[in-house]
């Protein structure tokens, strides 16, 4: 029985569902890394969330381990060609929570179009604008995407119901136009999308990609949605962009530091003006985190942990 060290906070779901593939677990959400790596040796088996960073020191301790689970999309807390050296297969539950973000990324993007996050303080304060509050139509524009994994084809999804244009760029990936979205170049994307939204891992590759440069390629102002990683986007970079009108507005669910209430005592220049701008819209990283998720990103995860193991028993 292979046995399972899970370390993160996750839904009450996931034991019944590790008792039910045969797996034996231990549940230490609370533990600091010290305490994980005292025990990790005596464990083939590793799930995490958020907290736990895996390096080659981490790897080093654990001597038995074979899998290591991530629940949730994306691997960028995982030093991945350290897992190869010591063979540690990767699974990340990305299919879990596509549905979420999908609807999440829309609903921001319709919010800022329509005023509607703004509209609700003002009517709350009993003012009543309706002509600063006149709405965009999303129809008849083109979204560019970055990224047609499982989050990008899920928005592409929800976007086929409003006359859209969608344009998708993958580096990784080939003949992927499908009836939700057309493969594009990164050129017909700076040449033609009224809105971008990304949808791409943390890698050396894409940290900091949309910063000043990146953004003046594009030919016409574009709106923005980030619901990947927030250290993709440069915000000094957004705020630039929103302050010259290159950025007509941003919805932005993840931020290059989330720890707020670590920041340093004092203005924080950047921050501090973008939450007065009414064109930016902010949530806490949640556009994966939906009550349905945080079920259906376990099942996703023990599935694959299951069917990987119930083949490596059918070749020995």
């Amino acid at each position: 029985m292979k046995r399972i060290f899970v370390c993160d906070e996750m839904h009450p779901s996931l034991f019944e569902m590790l008792d039910g593939a045969g797996f034996a677990y231990t549940y230490q959400p609370k533990a600091k890394r010290d305490e994980i790596l005292e025990q990790i040796a005596d464990y083939e088996g590793l799930m995490i969330r958020n907290k736990t960073r895996v390096d080659e020191a981490f790897l080093q301790a654990a001597t038995r381990l074979e899998f290591i689970g991530r629940a949730g999309a994306g691997l960028d807390l995982i030093d991945r060609e350290a897992c190869d050296r010591h063979h540690v297969r990767l699974f990340a539950a990305n299919a879990g929570n596509m549905d979420a973000v999908g609807e999440h990324a829309l609903g921001m993007l319709l919010a800022l179009l329509n005023h509607i996050h703004t509209a609700d303080r003002e009517v709350r304060q009993k003012i009543w604008l309706r002509e600063a509050n006149r709405g965009t139509e999303l129809g008849g524009k083109t979204v560019g995407l970055i990224g047609y994994g499982h989050n990008g084809q899920a928005f592409a999804k929800r976007l086929s119901g409003f006359n859209v244009n969608v344009l998708a760029y993958d580096k990784y990936r080939d003949n992927y136009s499908d009836a939700y979205a057309r493969q594009a170049s990164m050129e017909q994307l700076f040449e033609q999308a009224d809105v971008l939204s990304l949808h791409i891992p943390l890698t050396d590759e894409t940290n900091y990609l949309v910063r000043e440069d990146f953004i003046s390629q594009f030919q016409k102002p574009f709106y923005l949605i980030n619901c990947s990683r927030g250290e993709i986007v440069q915000l000094a970079a957004v705020l630039q962009g929103l302050q010259s009108g290159k950025i007509l507005g941003a919805c932005l669910d993840v931020l290059e530091n989330e720890k707020l209430h670590q920041l340093p005592a004092g203005p924080d220049e950047v921050f501090d003006s973008l939450i007065q701008l009414p064109n930016v819209i902010f949530t806490p990283h949640v556009a994966g985190w939906t009550h349905e998720s945080y079920v259906r990103i376990n099942e996703v995860l023990v599935q694959q942990i299951s069917n990987a193991v119930s083949k490596d028993r059918v070749a020995e």
